[in-house]
């Protein structure tokens, strides 16, 4: 089926997004757990196996289209060196995320294709789940300090 230029062009635009967010959280999980936040690391990497879902999910959609998926661009990837930069680099990867997701539904509808902006719609309800989330552990950041926090999110190995 023939899709419009306009709703693949968002369809790529957001699998970009998501890409860039599979390589963020993956990294981000991979330095939490060598720092030994390894609850963090646990709940991190599975966030970066969401958004691999989430690319799935829209390559398919692409595909079906008879579009040709992006696979090679990238959005600046953010690393962060401390807890908060990392939930403060992920957060806005999900703003960024939130906003063109918003703006390709309604152009989605607008042009008649339901499908893609429900596709949009459950990708959206994810990312306000999200960033629910990381705004929660920003909080508790500020209001126990980084040290605390981060005795909150390690566990000690089995032996």
């Amino acid at each position: 089926m023939q899709g419009d230029p306009e709703v693949i062009e968002f369809l790529n635009e957001q699998l970009t997004g998501e890409l860039t967010a599979i390589n963020q959280y993956f990294l981000h999980a991979k330095m939490q757990e060598n720092f030994g936040w390894t609850k963090l690391a646990k709940y991190t990497r599975h966030e970066s196996f969401d958004e691999m879902k989430h690319a799935e999910v829209l390559t398919d959609r692409i595909l079906f289209l008879e579009g040709l998926p992006n696979y090679q661009r990238l959005f600046h990837v953010r690393v962060g060196q401390t807890v908060t930069e990392m939930f403060q680099a992920d957060r806005q990867v999900e703003v960024e995320a939130i906003d063109r997701l918003k703006r390709g539904i309604e152009v989605m509808r607008n042009k008649g294709d339901i499908t893609s902006a429900n596709i949009f719609e459950s990708i959206l309800e994810d990312e306000e789940h999200h960033i629910d989330y990381l705004d929660t552990q920003l909080e508790l950041v500020e209001k126990l300090g980084e040290a605390l926090y981060i005795a909150q999110v390690i566990e000690q190995p089995e032996s």
